[in-house]
């Protein structure tokens, strides 16, 4: 049985989303817990991305000579791609910020383990 690429992509979408859950609340070390919430965020774009993918469809540049009516209906869905840019681009800037202060946690504290910055 093959398995269609949207529906893999879904099941990878769901797969990356689980895991980047069980690393941010699981896990005590910070940077694991950073990894984890990129995670989630990458399962999020690609859920994304696969709602956008049209089987057989084509890039929504409509070119000289294409009729309108043909174009609508074989072209994808450009939404999901355009927020997933724009959800990389926050993504890696927030996760940025995130490194940088557990980079500061560590020189002030000794330690990016969760429980001992906690107190607990």
């Amino acid at each position: 049985m093959i398995i269609d690429v949207q529906l893999a992509s879904l099941f990878t979408a769901v797969a990356l989303v689980v895991i980047g859950i069980f690393a941010a609340v699981f896990l005590d070390n910070l940077i694991k817990k950073v990894i984890g919430l990129a995670f989630i965020g990458d399962g999020v774009n690609l859920f994304l991305i696969s709602m956008g993918y049209k089987a057989g469809g084509i890039v929504y540049i409509q070119l000289p000579g294409m009729a309108a009516d043909w174009f609508a209906q074989n072209s994808a869905y450009p939404l999901p791609f355009a927020l997933v840019l724009t959800s990389i681009v926050i993504g890696a800037s927030t996760m940025a910020v995130m490194l940088g202060i557990i980079i500061v946690l560590y020189k002030k504290r000794g330690s990016i383990s969760a429980s001992k910055i906690l107190g607990e």
